[in-house]
């Protein structure tokens, strides 16, 4: 056994860190930290665009047997399931990564490594996750640790951007599995410090208005989608949003019109909302709305009669809000482990497959595999392995942590 992995094992309670298993199970993780690179560039070659994860999903089902995981399959919506042999019946932990990319089909998706450092889309969010998953199975099974209460683990869909975290509702259905979950650590992208415990919470809108449109010079005087829509981003940009907890307001794209010199029949904005607070989250929801609406109420006030405007609201996607509280077993675990390694603790907000059991009350954390990345989300997203094994035992020591607490 290295100096650094018993510095390690000796900042853990003697009683948890003295277990040969647990040793061994650390120093595989440890070992297999080549394999767990290998891992993280296959998995990341394949393309999972949303709603398009399965040939990903396929693999990622078959190393998970490979570690000696029993009862694999695949749900409804494509999460990947797979469960600890030989632990006792009870409520399960559930240890996740996902299994999606933000970048669509058409995107080429390649991997290159220079030493420490890979790069291509997605190779940290989420490859790094699913590699750092497999990783700790296959260092408990092969530790031949005995597990005192359940462990689920799960590739989910659906995580990023549109998927709107489909994977992980379905997982949490009052029917699934998940729904009896006594807690739920998520593995996403890299780093050792932050510990996600606040789930940040976001509603969105496309905001249709339609008219009759017209010529611009005969018809003048008809209703304009553009101008009615303009007044409420106008409105909305100037108005003071709640600071404690902190709400946001973005309108993120806008369009309509089909001619210069035409009314437009139709416009429309998108717009982000967000807040780490249900309460101020559907606070600013009504504010937008009525904003809008009354927009479009002042400009009908002033037109011919039968010429309206009138509002379509579509919701294109909605992420519940939530926390973990920092003094939860599950979070004391997870800070045990984090200092462990040698990192220092950090609370954080973000939305991730975290908040849906968050806003079920499911005690749930989203935690960094290790390492260090960058160029998120775009075609140059990197990985550095700089002491990315020191990931891997996070969530391993974590995930043993928790379940101690829940047998």
């Amino acid at each position: 056994m290295t100096d650094s992995l018993q510095r390690v094992l000796d900042a853990l309670p003697p009683s948890f860190a003295n277990r040969q298993t647990i040793r061994d199970a650390a120093a595989i993780a440890i070992r297999d930290d080549e394999a767990t690179l290998e891992t993280q560039m296959e998995l990341t070659r394949i393309p999972a665009p949303a709603f398009r994860e399965g040939e990903r999903g396929v693999r990622m089902a078959e190393l998970l047997r490979e570690s000696g995981l029993t009862r694999v399959r695949t749900d409804p919506v494509g999460n990947v399931l797979a469960e600890f042999p030989g632990a006792p019946s009870g409520r399960p932990l559930i240890l996740s990564a996902h299994l999606d990319t933000v970048f669509p089909e058409a995107t080429k998706i390649s991997v290159s490594r220079d030493g420490a450092r890979m790069t291509g889309p997605g190779i940290a969010d989420d490859g790094r996750g699913l590699a750092v998953i497999v990783a700790v199975a296959r260092a408990l099974m092969q530790a031949g640790v005995d597990p005192p209460a359940p462990l689920l683990v799960v590739a989910t869909v659906g995580e990023e951007g549109v998927g709107d975290l489909r994977g992980v509702r379905e997982l949490f259905k009052d029917d699934r599995e998940g729904r009896q979950a006594s807690g739920f650590i998520s593995v996403d992208g890299a780093g050792l410090e932050q510990l996600v415990n606040v789930g940040l919470g976001s509603h969105r809108y496309r905001l249709t208005v339609r008219g009759p449109g017209g010529h611009s010079w005969s018809d003048w005087g008809l209703p304009n989608p553009i101008h009615a829509l303009g007044a409420a981003v106008g409105e909305l940009s100037s108005r003071a949003l709640p600071t404690d907890p902190v709400g946001t307001l973005t309108v993120a794209r806008w369009g309509g019109g089909t001619s210069v010199n035409a009314i437009p029949s139709e416009a429309w904005i998108e717009v982000d909302l967000r807040s780490p607070s249900p309460r101020v989250l559907e606070e600013v929801d009504r504010d937008l709305h009525a904003t809008v609406k009354s927009a479009v109420e002042k400009m009908n006030a002033r037109v011919p009669a039968g010429t309206r405007l009138e509002v379509e609201t579509t919701r294109i996607g909605a992420r519940p809000a939530g926390q973990t509280s920092w003094d939860a077993p599950l979070l004391r675990a997870a800070r045990t482990a984090t200092e462990a390694v040698g990192a220092a603790p950090e609370t954080s907000i973000a939305s991730t497959d975290a908040n849906v059991p968050m806003s079920l009350g499911i005690p749930a954390l989203t935690l960094g595999g290790g390492g260090r990345a960058g160029g998120m989300h775009t075609v140059d997203e990197w990985y550095e392995n700089d002491q990315g094994s020191l990931g891997v035992l996070r969530v391993l020591f974590t995930t043993l942590l928790a379940l101690e607490r829940d047998a």
